[in-house]
């Protein structure tokens, strides 16, 4: 049988460059060399496209050759600078390791879209939607599901809002920027520490109740609901990938896979999860987020349309939880992608 070139990239110029590199690490080990040839493509911080051996920790030391994709859609594939001439491979799909922005907001899919390569994941409006906390909500609400009370920061009176809320970039991930909010005096300074990672910035009313995940794997129909997870919080409020050395836990968080909820609440959550996800178009993968109240009410909290991947990441725990390995799930989510055809 012959092995289908995958193009891996990871890395990237957002704020969730760590997470991309040890995501793609994982990605790397996990992925069936018989049936795959991977081409490893990583993006420096400062947004440089190289070529390399694979996304090691110290992947970008050493004489790295750089790489552009193609945009001709008639030559799709990557173009290889070497020694003043281009070499061209031709790739049968990409894998975007990326996080964040330039990874899930639909900058990389048009690049893609616009090359002719498929990949894997959510399309260019599912990404842009699901990156935008707030057309994320404005969707959501409409399709049925409950969210929480938003306003974006020019909205937002300070003097009204109830108390106490969630001040966050509306298009950034992981946490970054994000900043609970007890009064009206503590509010600007957590709208200008939003504005660090994003001109547009959301308020949020808190929702009570606690936090709970559902990884999602398919397109359409074809959907399957990974284990449900918990948080559970010690004190103050999670904040993924904020650790100093996330792989030894979280220094205020434990997740509970299973989730130690009743069993008409993990399939509440498991429909809603894919309720939607199928509302925002999504395809391929994606971790949704939600908030399970006291009375057994579900609220949608966000979605990642690219999960991290790492040893410690929520997404294939609760994968793992219902019988898919990580090396299930890539080659699930690689022989989803017919090769010359974005779906």
């Amino acid at each position: 049988m012959d092995r289908r070139t995958i193009g891996i990239v990871f890395g990237g110029a957002g704020e969730e460059h760590p997470v991309s590199v040890k995501s793609a690490q994982e990605v790397a080990r996990s992925l069936d060399t018989g049936k795959y040839r991977p081409v490893y493509i990583g993006i420096t911080r400062g947004g440089a496209w190289r070529l390399c051996d694979g996304p090691g920790p110290d992947w970008e030391r050493g004489d790295l050759r750089p790489v552009v994709l193609s945009p001709d859609r008639e030559a799709p594939g990557l173009l290889v600078l070497d020694d003043g001439k281009y070499e061209a491979i031709a790739l049968d799909a990409v894998l975007p390791v990326l996080h964040g922005r330039f990874g899930e907001d639909g900058a990389i899919q048009g690049l893609l879209e616009l090359s002719g390569i498929p990949y894997v994941g959510c399309d260019v409006q599912s990404s842009a939607l699901c990156m935008d906390k707030s057309l994320t909500y404005t969707v959501v609400k409409a399709a049925g599901v409950a969210v929480p009370d938003f306003w974006t920061a020019e909205e937002a009176d300070p003097d009204a809002l109830p108390y106490p809320v969630f001040v966050k970039p509306a298009r950034s991930g992981s946490s970054f920027g994000v900043t609970r909010v007890a009064g009206r005096e503590e509010f600007a300074e957590a709208v200008a520490t939003a504005k660090r990672y994003d001109a547009k910035v959301l308020v949020e009313a808190a929702v009570a109740g606690g936090e709970i995940g559902c990884a999602i794997l398919g397109s359409g129909d074809d959907l399957f609901a990974g284990e449900v997870d918990r948080v559970a919080l010690s004190h103050g409020f999670f904040r993924i990938h904020q650790e100093d050395s996330p792989e030894t836990g979280s220094e205020n968080a434990q997740f509970i896979v299973p989730a130690d909820i009743p069993a008409a609440s993990r399939a509440l959550v498991q429909e809603t999860a894919k309720r939607i996800y199928r509302a925002l178009g999504c395809s391929g993968l994606a971790r949704v987020d939600l908030f399970l109240t006291e009375d057994g009410a579900v609220v949608l909290n966000e979605v990642n349309t690219m999960p991290g991947m790492t040893s410690y990441s929520r997404y294939p725990r609760m994968m793992a939880a219902a019988g898919l390995t990580l090396a299930d799930l890539v080659d699930r989510m690689l022989s989803s992608v017919p090769a010359g055809s974005r779906r």
